[in-house]
């Protein structure tokens, strides 16, 4: 098999929903179906949540401030949503602080990994202010 395609839409074809089955490795000590088992796939996305860094937008660019949550032992603060709670695609922008960054270090790959807060632009376009204003 070249090519498969796992689906989990709420409409297949306009007709009815189509959640596929598939396999998930659960145990790579055993072989075949031992080390395996069935699930249902719903339309989830894995999030890695951010706090508020405080509870108005920041006095001097009027956006609210946000970095990456994480729980007490370092690790990323995830959680599994329903895709149908999300409203848009936010445009995060890093609060880059006083010291200069080389060009070739900071990529649009690695942005989040590396700055602790962020603003939320609210001045992306009228949807984004609308929402975050």
């Amino acid at each position: 098999m070249r090519h498969e395609t796992i689906r989990a839409l709420p409409s297949w074809h306009w007709g009815p929903a189509r959640y596929d089955c598939v396999y998930v490795s659960t145990d790579d000590t055993k072989n075949g179906m031992l080390g395996m088992d069935i699930t249902h796939i719903f339309p989830c996305a894995l999030v890695h949540w951010f706090d508020h860094v405080i509870d108005e937008p920041d006095e001097l660019t009027g956006m609210w401030m946000v970095s990456p949550s994480f729980l007490e032992d370092g690790s990323h603060n995830l959680g599994v949503i329903h895709v149908d709670s999300i409203i848009r695609a936010a445009h995060l922008l890093p609060v880059f602080g006083d010291k200069p960054v080389p060009p070739p270090y900071v990529t649009f790959h690695n942005s989040l990994n590396i700055y602790q807060g962020f603003y939320v632009n609210c001045f992306a376009d009228h949807y984004a202010f609308e929402l975050a204003t």
